[in-house]
C-alpha cells in the first residue's frame, strides 16, 4: 500500500513549466474575448478543429511527442500547465484531444516506425483526428467481453462487429480498436488486439447518438467486412488488453478529470462577489477551493510520475474516480444554492450554465471508465482483492 500512495506526496510545477502558462495565458485571451460561460463549458467536448489547429500552428499538438515526428518534445509538466489553462478558460479542445492525450503517445509507444512516421506528424499538425473504439452494445464497461472481430485475410484484416459511446466518431479520421483477433469472448483479456481503423473505407457507418443536452458527442460505430491493410495492428497481436491500460493511465491522469465544471464555479464566484454572498455560500466556496487544491495536487503528483517515465495506472484511477465526483458535486452544489434563495434574480449565463452541467455531469463518472471498474483496479493496487 505504501508504493501505491507515495506517489501523492506533494509535487510541485517547475518553474519553466510555470512560465509557459503567461504564454498560454496570453493566447487564450486574444483567442477568446467574448465567449459566453454555457459555451465555454462544453470545453473539452467542444469540437472545434479550426481552434485546435491555432494550437498545433504553436507546436501545442502533441507537445510531449518527440520532434522527430512533429513533436514539441517538451514534458509532461508542461502538458499539464497548458491543458490546466485550456480548461480553465473552456477552450474548446475536443478535436484533437484524444489523438494528443493517448492515441499519439500510444503509436509512439507500441507503432512500428511506418506508423509514427504516417500518423504522428498529422497528429501533431492538428490534420487527423482520432477516437477510441472500446466500449461495445451489451457490455456496459466490461472490455474483456469484447466480440468485434478482426480475422487475417488476404490483404490485411478483415473487420466485423460495433462499438459504442464513441466520442466524436461522426469527426475523425481514425479509430484505434480493441478487437478480438484469436479465441472467443469467453476468453476474456487473452486474444485481444488493438487496430487503426480509417473511418472513411467501405462498410464504416458511424451514428450519433443524441444526448439530454442535445448534443451528439457520442456515436455508435458499426463495421461490416472492412478490409483493413496489413499494417493496422499496432503493438502485438494479442498485446491488447495491457497496451489499452497503458493508454487508459494517459486518460485518467489528466487536469480533465477535475476541471470539467470549472467554468462554472468560477461564474458562480463571480456572481457572488457581485451581488453579495451568504454564510452557506462562504462555506460552500471553502469547500469547493479545499476539495479543488487537493486534487491538483493529486495530479501534480501523477504528472510527475509521468515525467519519470512511469505508468501510473493504479494512481491514476483514484484521482480519475475523486475528480469526477467533485466535478459532479459543483453542479449539483451550486443548484442547490441558487435554489435556497428563491427571491433572488438569477443571471441568465448562470442558468444556463449549470442547466447544462446539470444535464451533462452524469456522464462524468461513465467516461474513461465508470466508478465501480475503478474501485476495482485500485482495490487490485492495494491489494484487497
Amino acid at each position: 500500500m505504501d508504493n501505491v500512495l507515495n506517489v501523492f506526496r506533494l509535487a510541485a510545477v517547475p518553474p519553466e513549466a510555470e512560465a509557459f502558462r503567461d504564454e498560454v495565458k496570453a493566447f487564450l485571451r486574444e483567442r477568446m474575448p467574448d465567449t459566453p460561460a454555457d459555451v465555454r463549458s462544453r470545453t473539452w467536448m467542444g469540437f472545434d478543429a479550426a481552434f485546435s489547429r491555432s494550437l498545433a500552428e504553436r507546436g501545442w499538438v502533441g507537445l510531449t511527442l518527440p520532434a522527430a515526428y512533429g513533436g514539441a518534445g517538451m514534458d509532461a509538466f508542461r502538458r499539464f500547465v497548458l491543458v490546466e489553462e485550456l480548461l480553465a478558460a473552456g477552450a474548446p479542445v475536443s478535436a484533437h484531444w484524444i489523438a494528443d492525450r493517448q492515441s499519439g503517445p500510444l503509436i509512439l509507444k507500441f507503432g512500428t516506425e511506418v506508423q509514427k512516421q504516417r500518423y504522428l506528424p498529422q497528429i501533431c499538425a492538428a490534420e487527423a483526428f482520432f477516437c477510441i473504439g472500446m466500449s461495445e452494445p451489451n457490455s456496459g464497461s466490461d472490455l474483456a467481453s469484447v466480440r468485434s472481430r478482426a480475422t487475417r485475410c488476404e490483404g490485411g484484416w478483415r473487420l466485423n462487429g460495433s462499438k459504442i459511446w464513441t466520442t466524436n466518431a461522426d469527426h475523425c479520421d481514425y479509430m484505434i480498436a480493441l478487437v478480438r483477433t484469436s479465441g472467443a469472448p469467453e476468453d476474456r483479456q487473452k486474444g485481444l488486439s488493438q487496430l487503426i481503423v480509417d473511418l472513411t473505407l467501405p462498410g464504416v457507418s458511424v451514428r450519433p447518438i443524441v444526448d439530454l443536452t442535445g448534443d451528439a458527442h457520442f456515436s455508435e460505430v458499426i463495421f461490416d467486412d472492412v478490409l483493413l491493410a496489413p499494417d493496422a495492428l499496432i503493438g502485438e497481436e494479442g498485446s491488447g488488453w495491457a497496451q489499452v491500460n497503458a493508454e487508459l493511465a494517459f486518460e485518467r491522469s489528466g487536469p480533465e478529470r477535475i476541471y470539467s465544471s470549472v467554468v462554472l464555479l468560477d461564474l458562480w464566484l463571480r456572481q457572488l462577489r457581485s451581488a453579495g454572498a451568504s454564510a452557506a455560500d462562504v462555506t460552500l466556496a471553502g469547500r469547493f477551493a479545499t476539495h479543488l487544491a487537493t486534487l491538483r495536487n493529486m495530479s501534480i503528483a501523477v504528472t510527475a510520475k509521468l515525467a519519470r517515465g512511469e505508468s501510473p495506472v493504479v494512481e491514476a484511477a483514484v484521482v480519475k474516480d475523486l475528480g469526477t465526483e467533485f466535478e459532479q458535486a459543483i453542479p449539483a452544489l451550486i443548484e442547490a444554492a441558487i435554489a435556497s434563495n428563491p427571491g433572488a434574480e438569477i443571471d441568465a449565463e448562470l442558468y444556463r450554465t449549470v442547466a447544462y452541467l446539470s444535464q451533462i455531469s452524469p456522464t462524468f463518472s461513465l467516461r474513461g471508465g465508470t466508478r465501480e471498474i475503478l474501485r476495482g483496479m485500485i482495490a487490485r493496487g492495494l491489494g484487497l482483492r
